[in-house]
């Protein structure tokens, strides 16, 4: 598929706003369409990047792609009727609340052809991408995430472990290659902060904190190996990787005294929005024919990881979910 790709965006809150900008500004996508179940915001959308408002089965039939960024609940309903139409979708993470529902939707895809990508877009963080390539050859010992931030002016409809961990779950998941043998967690603040730890089979430890009350936003990631220590900055999109220099010995007053020196390197990381990249490669694989980096069954596994999180911090503080 050479032409242009017309895509669409089916719920216009502020991430489907997001992802409306950035079709008008990729190369090779013409953004057609937008809809929502408010249809004086999918207007003032609409206008907003010189596009048609439409009804959600008008816009299907009039574009090869669109991204569903619709509440939660909803993403099942609206990906059917994609798959129905034959349109290619990109849905918002967490991609279903039902992991069999899910399941059932990633077959129907694949039987039809219809590309399905989930939107975990720090997946595309370009310092995710270079911490990738830096993982791949360390002996992990042990993975921290930070997530903070103080509370939203909007609806969220979750609680923070679907919203907010769920990305580090995602990357650590995909970065480490299995599920967890052991999970145990705590909530607290109404659901608004949250901390898990999990454990993997190579005895690798892995904890994560979300909180959507902490006055500051934090995005970090730290990886302890054997052979360093890597921390990313989600937000700077940088990455650091701290090692130990050799031992020496220098000489003061005719003594010898024993020193060591922290070394850190700072490998490239190329600029860009993640978004962007997240949907340039999208509309790559729908014109490739290619599976997409973020497939139905990533998501899945992230979805199956964050609900072990919450039944732990839901049973008892003494229990492990296994």
């Amino acid at each position: 598929m050479t032409e242009t790709l017309r895509a669409g965006v089916i719920g216009v809150g502020s991430m489907g706003r997001n992802h409306a900008r950035v079709y008008r500004e990729l190369a090779g996508v013409e953004l057609t369409g937008v809809a929502d179940l408010d249809d004086h915001a999918a207007e003032r959308v609409a206008v907003e990047y010189g596009t048609t408002a439409y009804e959600t089965p008008d816009l299907l039939r009039e574009v090869d792609l669109v991204s569903v960024a619709v509440p939660t609940q909803a993403h099942a309903p609206v990906v059917e009727q994609c798959i129905a139409a034959g349109v290619h979708a990109l849905v918002e993470k967490p991609f279903v609340t039902d992991v069999d529902v899910g399941r059932d939707l990633a077959e129907r895809a694949a039987e039809e052809n219809v590309v399905l990508q989930v939107g975990h877009v720090e997946r595309f963080n370009p310092a995710v991408r270079t911490l990738a390539k830096v993982a791949a050859d360390l002996d992990v010992i042990a993975v921290d995430a930070l997530r903070l931030g103080p509370p939203v002016d909007r609806e969220i409809g979750s609680n923070v472990v679907y919203d907010l961990m769920i990305h580090d779950l995602d990357v650590v998941r995909s970065m480490l290659g299995e599920p967890p043998a052991s999970v145990s967690a705590f909530m607290t603040a109404d659901g608004d902060y949250a901390t898990a730890n999990c454990e993997f089979g190579d005895d690798t430890l892995a904890t994560f904190t979300a909180s959507r009350v902490t006055q500051q936003k934090v995005r970090r990631l730290g990886i302890t190996a054997r052979e360093c220590r890597v921390l990313v900055d989600y937000i700077d999109q940088s990455v650091e990787i701290h090692r130990a220099a050799a031992p020496a010995y220098v000489e003061e007053g005719g003594d010898l005294r024993h020193t060591t020196e922290s070394v850190i390197e700072r490998p490239l990381v190329e600029s860009g929005e993640p978004l962007k990249i997240e949907l340039g490669a999208f509309a790559d694989a729908v014109r490739d024919g290619t599976s997409p980096l973020v497939t139905a069954e990533d998501g899945l596994r992230a979805v199956e990881l964050a609900h072990c999180v919450v039944a732990a911090a839901d049973a008892d503080p003494e229990r492990v979910v296994r």
